[in-house]
């Protein structure tokens, strides 16, 4: 393959043990500028793998939010797009990637300066949308995702060279212990954790409704449950979570009446491009990992 060397192998035949990880957490210099956030919650970040803020955005922009994405579930044409994925069982709609695109309200909040300005001095470089999604777990019928590092799956699908990448998830609706939150394994970021396992062509058409390649093994899962434990946020509509692109994560299925959704967008650093994937033939679509760079400027 026509890349860097591989520094993160996975998806092979035979286990590997999981190692170290061989870069930042945190790549903005101690001396540099200060930015939003404290030295108390970069080093929060650095050790754990996330940052979690209730009520990020105001009453106002969760309600235009939310509109929005009533508007896009209620469009019957999406459920037929390539970058929209459905319920394996019920057929309703699961996710819808590159939400970006499809609206220029969300569009916008991609590129809120309230959130860039802390992207940057995590990665402390401009960014570019690696992929952005809307997560809708409908009540009683909203299924759970297993265990995975979004970076494992990044680089050995995508061909994403480094861990200089993290991710935005903001609720727009009620998260409860009972609708199926994002759990999160603190530390785990801190490991790579190689999977097993050789990825077929076009995995992503399966993987995206329920995951089977790319998942780390249960005796991995715990021994970094036992060292870090586990992790739900909860809280209301307009919280925020960041969490670093290698921190393992998971959700359980929506067994309430209370709907879930949440949206997604991701920062990859510019200086992180994606090369030709590691363990597949051929790169994901677009939509999944974006091999156009354009740079976010902050309120644009």
């Amino acid at each position: 393959m026509d890349n860097l060397r591989d520094l993160y192998p996975s998806r092979l035949e035979r286990r590997i043990d999981a190692f170290k990880r061989l870069d930042p957490v945190i790549y903005r210099k101690p001396d540099a500028d200060e930015g939003p956030l404290s030295p108390e919650q970069m080093a929060f970040y650095r050790d754990n793998g996330y940052l979690y803020f209730e009520c990020f955005l105001s009453e106002a922009e969760v309600a235009q939010l939310f509109s929005e994405l009533t508007a896009l579930s209620e469009d019957s044409s999406l459920r037929h797009a390539e970058d929209a994925v459905l319920e394996p069982d019920s057929g309703e709609l699961r996710s819808l990637f590159a939400m970006h695109r499809h609206s220029e309200i969300f569009d916008k909040v991609t590129r809120n300066p309230r959130i860039l300005d802390m992207v940057y001095q995590i990665l402390d470089s401009d960014v570019y949308i690696h992929q952005s999604r809307i997560n809708y777990k409908p009540g009683f019928k909203g299924k759970g995702f297993n265990w995975h590092s979004d970076f494992e799956t990044w680089h050995t699908e995508d061909g994403m060279p480094r861990m200089r990448c993290l991710s935005c998830s903001i609720t727009l609706t009620e998260n409860t212990e009972f609708n199926g939150p994002l759990m999160l394994i603190p530390g785990s970021h801190r490991y790579f954790v190689p999977c097993t396992g050789a990825t077929p062509d076009d995995n992503y058409k399966t993987s995206l409704q329920a995951q089977q390649f790319g998942v780390p093994e249960e005796d991995d899962l715990r021994w970094l449950v036992a060292e870090g434990g586990i992790v739900a946020p909860k809280g209301p509509p307009g919280s925020m979570l960041l969490f670093e692109c290698n921190t393992l994560h998971a959700s359980n299925a929506n067994m309430s009446p209370f709907p879930r959704s949440n949206v997604f967008f991701v920062y990859n650093s510019v200086e992180n491009a994606l090369q030709a994937p590691y363990a597949t033939r051929n790169p994901r679509p677009e939509f999944l990992g974006s091999r156009r760079i354009e740079t976010l400027t902050p309120g644009s």
